[in-house]
Parts: C-alpha cells; structure tokens; sequence
C-alpha cells in the first residue's frame, strides 16, 4: 500500500515514515523544506534499507497538489504533518498560520475526495482543548475557545475533516498529541528545527551542547506545584507507532465511526523544571537556565488520559521521559559533531 507522509521529513514526519517502512507500506514523502533537510530522506533508508520517494512541494500551491494526485493515482492512505506549529510566532503572523495550515489541508481533502475511498490521518493537538478546567484531559472534554492561531487551525483543520468525511468516502482518525520530544536511537533523525527552537527540548539541548548561552523558563508563578508550565512529554517513536496503528484501523475498517479521535500522551505531567532536572540527571549535564517572563498563549498545564488511545485504538506509550531525553541528547550530540 501507497502511503503520502506530508512534511514527511520533519520531526514527527520522518519518525513516523521510519515506522510505515518498518512495517511494509510504501512511502511517499511530500515536503517543502521549510523546516526540514533534503537529507533527512537518506537518514531514513539508513534505518530502514529503503529510500521513500521524496516531491517537494509546497501545499498552498493548488495545482502543484493536483498535479502530484494525477502522478501517484495509488496513493490510498495520508498521514498529515505539513503545517507550521510555533504558538508564539502564530499570535505575531496569523495569517500565515491560516494559509499554510487551512489551505494545504483544503487542497489535499479535494483530491481525496475524488477518491471512492480514503484514509486520513491528521496531525492534531491537544491545543484544541485551550486550558481545560480539569486535568487528566479525556476525548471528551469540551474544546475551548483557542489561545493561539495556532490552535485555532488545529481546532477549524478537525471541524473541516469532519465535515468533508459526512459527504465523501474519506475516514479519517484525528491524533491529539500532546508534547513530541526525544530521538530514534540510532541518532540518524530527531528533531532538528531551523533557526532558535520554539520548543522546551531542542533549547535544552542546544543550551547544554554550547550552542545557546541560556535557557529561559517562560514564568514560574503559575498555579502549580514549582510555578512552571506543565505538559505530557511523550518519545517520539511512540507517537510515530500510534501513526501506524491508526492507519492500520482505518485500513481494516475497524474504526467505529467515519471521524474518530484519540489524545496521544503518556498520562503524566510534567513541569519544565523537573524536565530540566530529568535531563540533568539523564546526561550528566548541568543547564545555564533563568526565569523570563511568561509567553503569550502558553496554557497552564495539559497532560492526557490515555485511555481510549490504550483501550480502543489498542496503543499505549512504552518510553519514559528520561529515554526521551537521553535520546534527544545523543542526536544533538551527533548533529553538532561531538
């Protein structure tokens, strides 16, 4: 079977094309390279002895995906990660965050749709769930108003699959991931984001490799136990493998509805001083962090119950923090040449 991963050579998109290989699906990778490598692609067929077929393109460009549909007619799954994902740079550029995430996944379902049947898989966020009123957060707690524009794409990306899934042969699984972080263990893919990281492990670890002169802990006088953000930090390769079984479900048809929805984490929350501390005592390496302001945008806590993700879709997270980090650290490690 003919699987498109688009923005496939990204963090969670390589992951996840290393696992579809690993488990026979033939892989087509789209990607524009605006945060990813080329290269990427050989670091994949290095894990796996196979080199997915690579097109780079730019989804917001509607003829450009017409034209790849009309090239690969039997392409009969996709796995969407194409979107940009920065909280705080989508509160200063709205729009761009409503071209890039809208208008590709607009144009991808019009080609879907033409199809008698398809398969989805769309890359979500807990971002959807804004800050909930109660915490571990279920498929069922209610959406809230989004923080960011951000969210807001995710929030309006799900309404739109929803809608088009009700009047086509489309099915489709939405993934609410939590926080993605870690490395493959080989160190040949891992997250490796252009320019200064947005996110918490990438700064960590490009403080601790020198690249960074300091960390900076966004507030410390939240409503929690040491005052800072907490979130659900889950590997890498456990939300790659959670890809694989969510298209497998689609593939048998054993989802029970057209839409279904999973929350993807491990159940625990963890605040970003004791994730600082997890990879000091993980590594060895002692970080130069200080306390800035908050960011805007940013929600208090979130971490997942996971247990419709375990009990239904059958998937649970098998790797703890600490390999995450540990894995996250041997890949910076490999990636600045140390």
């Amino acid at each position: 079977m003919k699987i498109l991963v688009t923005g496939g050579l990204g963090f969670i998109g390589s992951h996840t094309v290393v696992e579809l290989q690993n488990e026979g699906f033939d892989v087509v990778v789209i990607d524009d390279l605006s945060n990813a490598e080329a290269g990427v692609a050989d670091r994949i067929a290095a894990i796996t002895g196979k080199q997915p077929e690579f097109e780079k393109i730019d989804l917001r460009d509607k003829v450009s995906v017409q034209q790849f549909f009309r090239k690969y007619t039997d392409i009969s799954g996709v796995i969407h990660f194409a979107a940009s994902k920065a909280v705080g740079e989508s509160v200063e550029n709205p729009l761009l965050y409503y071209e890039n995430n809208l208008g590709s996944l607009v144009y991808l379902l019009q080609e879907l749709q033409k199809k008698d049947e398809a398969h989805f898989i769309f890359s979500s966020s807990c971002t959807v769930y804004g800050q909930a009123e109660k915490m571990p957060i279920s498929e069922d707690t209610p959406v809230q108003p989004a923080m960011s524009p951000y969210g807001n794409t995710k929030q309006i990306g799900e309404e739109i699959i929803r809608d088009v899934a009700n009047v086509s042969g489309i099915s489709a699984v939405l993934l609410r991931y939590f926080n993605p972080v870690g490395s493959h263990p080989s160190a040949n893919i891992g997250e490796l984001p252009l320019g200064v990281p947005q996110n918490l492990v990438p700064f960590i670890t490009q403080t601790a490799i020198g690249l960074r002169e300091q960390l900076s802990v966004f507030g410390d006088d939240y409503n929690t136990p040491d005052g800072t953000c907490i979130r659900d930090y889950i590997h890498v390769v456990d939300l790659a493998k959670a890809h694989v079984t969510a298209l497998k479900r689609l593939i048998n048809k054993a989802n029970a509805e057209k839409v279904e929805v999973f929350n993807l984490g491990t159940g625990k929350g963890s605040s970003v001083l004791e994730v600082i501390h997890a990879f000091e005592k993980a590594t060895g390496q002692k970080l130069n962090y200080k306390i800035v302001p908050k960011r805007p945008g940013d929600v208090t806590e979130a971490y997942a119950d996971t247990t419709k993700a375990n009990d239904v879709l059958g998937w649970k997270a098998e790797l703890s923090l600490e390999d995450a980090l540990a894995s996250a650290w041997k890949w910076e490690q490999k990636v600045r040449g140390k």
